[in-house]
């Protein structure tokens, strides 16, 4: 009994004692804010005497508690900023504040910080991505779209398909056989094969859970970003993930509409330590939706896990993970038979809009992991190292199905069944720098770059199904999954792996002249190594086949790409002036008849426009005209077809227009065009001076009107439309035989009621129900009706 007082007294003392102790401790509390007084998240404070940390909250609001009297040193860190030490004196019982607010200069840093608050909700054109320095969009001299989550979550955007409707000139995309999606940028097919700037490719769907926007790169971008991450000549589509901040939040949403559409969502962000420098969150979700065709299914599900650490003032650590799985059914892909050599639209073949001719037992699996680690050190004011690795896998198993046509009237489908994988791999290394030389500043990154690439495949494609009239199928045709594995013996089996390696240098400046006219110099050199392919069924390896189906075999190729800028800001921080002349490539396999090994194919593009800012970020727009040439194509040889030559060449040259605005409180409009003339200037017979198929439509105009009321009772209640439309563009386009896509003009409607703790939407798409293709003759959904209710906390 005396024991059990004794440890009862003791237990109390200790508790009293701390009570004592706390009581006698101070607080040192502040909020960081940016130059337009709008604060910013995720920015590191410490006090540096007690080696203690913490992270600004969503509000840019910090706290540090139980803090011993005495004088201290309150330090303000961000990657890229000059430190700020400003000295306190805290007191017992008391709350030291320091508030901070960024000058002018500071107000873009290195390190990924969000900006709240500004009255342009649908405009975050501020990125440490593009061009991997701490430049402002005014200062940049290449064009970039970026869309918000704030957008396409007001959209009810549910894919990455829907989010590109913001981007001028994206097209109607299109949907590939495992879920996977591709745009269309200045002409050139182009995939969002970029995660937070490096290599995150999937060849199956991404679900946007874990989506803080998407910035799309305008114009050939390989002095940067190389080819690894599907960096074509009109550009890239790079997805910038959420990222952990100091708060527990989250969200929970669900989903539903037609075609049995169903979706429920979870967002949840904790911090994981006292200082809250250890922060934790996870975005998942899961889809399953009927076609509106006939037959037809995708079913997924998605996790999205992200931790970052501030480990100390200097040192921070992001880890981002991907993980879906899908199963499904392919989308119609429909290759018309061209032998007659006549004009004809899709419109007229009568091809069935809502018929697949195929079945759900013949589905797809895909499952897809991506993994990025990103490790951020300061080494001084003007230095910092950035360390990444990144790291993706897919697989697809099961079947992919297109259908050919073979007259006409008829079709044959063609289905390819079992296993493919792909694996890359990519390792960075930058130093970026922002010192004076002089009076002069100067913004630099030098960085190291290594990928790997790694397919395996397993798998057979059966084109012997039967042969049937699309416009009157008879009643009992089926191609099931049975019919398809009897048919696998007569099929073309592919049973290989095949890989590369990439090693790269890269240097970029951005020269001030002045406080308004800079100037920007990029230089990259790649060697590039094709490991061949090997054949798992005859134990031999060679190049597979190069341009003219002669085999190719094993190759290396070096390449330099460069990129140069002008900008000057005719108003400083509201109007700039810029031109850029910039360079893209890739690699080709094989030789001309005389030996002679392929060089990279080249793209140039010479550039210019306008960007503004004005109105107190009220309106913000960039207008360009840009030139792509395009050398070193290669071309079937007219003196013999076995072989190809590399002197051709192709045109791409145009228009774009992108536009945010807010003229009015709860107010946004964006709005974007863009005009594409493309052209190949020395080519086959068949295709010269002609526009190349699939490069979409010449003329696109999207825009999104919305108005939430702003104050009053009825605050955050509001509704949008918008709509894209586009001009009529070629499945093929030949001298002898095209196929027209007609032009199309989609629109849709929103209502919502977004309060703090809840959100209430309403949405359609494709109001009119307006029948539309993609470049692969892919039919969109009708009119369809979603519903969607959001608990926030």
């Amino acid at each position: 009994m005396l024991k059990r007082l004794l440890f009862f007294i003791l237990v109390l003392s200790a508790g009293f004692g701390h009570v004592i102790a706390q009581s006698n401790t101070g607080v040192v509390a502040g909020r960081i804010t940016s130059v337009a007084n709008e604060p910013i998240e995720r920015v590191s404070v410490s006090l540096v005497e007690l080696h203690k940390n913490t992270l600004t909250d969503t509000k840019g609001d910090f706290e540090m508690g139980n803090i011993i009297p005495g004088h201290y040193t309150v330090r303000i860190q961000m990657l890229g900023l000059k430190e700020q030490d400003i000295a306190v004196d805290v007191k017992a019982n008391e709350t030291v504040t320091v508030n901070f607010r960024l000058t002018e200069e500071n107000i873009l840093s290195l390190q990924e910080v969000t900006i709240s608050g500004t009255v342009n909700r649908f405009s975050q054109k501020e990125s440490v991505h593009i061009a991997r320095l701490p430049l402002k969009n005014l200062e940049n001299p290449q064009v970039y779209t970026t869309v918000p989550k704030e957008l396409f979550k007001e959209q009810m955007a549910v894919d990455l398909g829907s989010i590109s409707k913001n981007v001028p000139g994206a097209g109607i995309p299109m949907l590939a056989n495992q879920g996977r999606v591709t745009f269309r940028s200045r002409g050139f097919e182009t995939e969002p094969n970029a995660r937070n700037g490096v290599a995150g490719a999937a060849f199956s769907s991404i679900d946007p859970v874990n989506l803080e926007r998407i910035e799309v790169i305008k114009g050939p971008s390989t002095t940067l970003f190389g080819t690894s991450i599907s960096s074509s000549y009109g550009g890239l589509y790079n997805r910038v993930t959420k990222k952990p901040y100091n708060a527990f939040g989250g969200e929970v949403s669900y989903s539903g509409g037609s075609w049995n559409f169903n979706r429920l969502t979870v967002d949840l962000n904790t911090p994981v330590n006292a200082d809250k420098t250890a922060l934790f969150r996870l975005n998942a979700a899961t889809t399953f939706e009927k076609s509106f065709q006939d037959v037809g299914f995708t079913n997924n599900i998605s996790l999205a896990p992200s931790f970052s650490y501030q480990i100390t003032d200097r040192l921070s650590l992001l880890l981002d993970v991907e993980f879906g799985q899908a199963k499904g059914t392919s989308v119609v892909r429909f290759n018309p038979y061209t032998g007659s050599n006549k004009t004809q639209s899709i419109v007229d073949m009568k091809f069935p809009y809502k018929k697949t001719f195929l079945s759900n037992d013949l589905a797809y699996q895909t499952q897809m992991l991506n993994i990025f680690a990103q490790m951020n050190y300061k080494i001084s004011d003007k230095w910092t190292s950035q360390t990444i690795v990144s790291r993706a896998r897919s697989s697809i198993n099961g079947y992919i199905t297109a259908l050919n046509g073979r007259s006409d009237t008829t079709l044959r489908a063609q289905v390819i069944a079992g296993y493919t994988n792909f694996i890359a791999t990519d390792i960075q290394q930058n130093f970026i720098g922002d010192f004076k030389i002089g009076d002069f500043r100067n913004r630099m990154v030098v960085g190291l770059d290594y990928y790997n690439n790694y397919n395996d495949f397993d798998r057979v494609t059966v084109n012997n199904t039967p042969t049937i009239n699309f416009i009157n199928p008879p009643a009992s045709y089926r191609i099931s999954r049975f019919k398809i594995d009897s048919l696998t013996t007569g099929g073309t089996l592919r049973k290989e792996t095949n890989g590369d390696d990439t090693y790269a240098a890269y240097a970029s400046d951005v020269f001030n002249i002045t406080d308004r006219l800079l100037v920007m110099a990029s230089l990259r050199v790649d060697h590039y190594k094709y490991k061949g392919v090997y054949n798992i069924t005859t134990g031999q390896t060679s190049g597979g086949l190069g341009a003219g189906g002669v085999q190719a075999g094993p190759y290396s190729q070096t390449a330099l790409s460069h990129k140069s800028g002008l900008v000057y800001e005719v108003v400083k921080d509201r109007v700039s002036l810029f031109g850029n002349y910039m360079s893209g490539f890739f690699n080709k396999s094989g030789s001309a008849a005389d030996g002679t090994p392929f060089k990279p194919e080249h793209a140039e593009q010479l550039e210019f426009g306008v960007k503004g800012d004005v109105w107190d970020h009220k309106l913000v727009g960039t207008i360009s005209y840009y030139d792509i040439q395009v050398s070193n194509v290669l071309r079937l040889d007219p003196n013999d077809i076995n072989y190809s030559i590399q002197d051709g060449t192709q045109l791409s040259k145009g228009v774009e227009v992108d536009i945010t605005a807010n003229p009015l409180p709860g107010l946004n409009i964006v709005a974007g065009f863009a005009y594409n003339d493309s052209k190949y200037t020395k080519a086959d017979s068949t295709v010269q001076g002609l526009r190349p198929a699939l490069s979409g439509p010449d003329k696109m105009f999207n825009f999104w009107i919305s108005y939430r009321i702003p104050t009053g009772k009825m605050k955050g209640l509001g509704l949008g439309a918008g709509g894209n439309t586009g001009s009529s563009s070629y499945q093929t386009n030949t001298k002898t035989a095209k196929v027209i896509i007609p032009s199309y003009a989609m629109f849709d409607a929103s209502v919502f009621y977004d309060q703090p703790k809840f959100r209430v939407s309403f949405k359609v798409d494709n109001l009119t129900s307006e029948q539309a293709w993609s470049v692969r003759l892919t039919p969109q959904a009708p009119a369809r009706f979603m519903g969607s209710v959001a608990l926030k906390f």
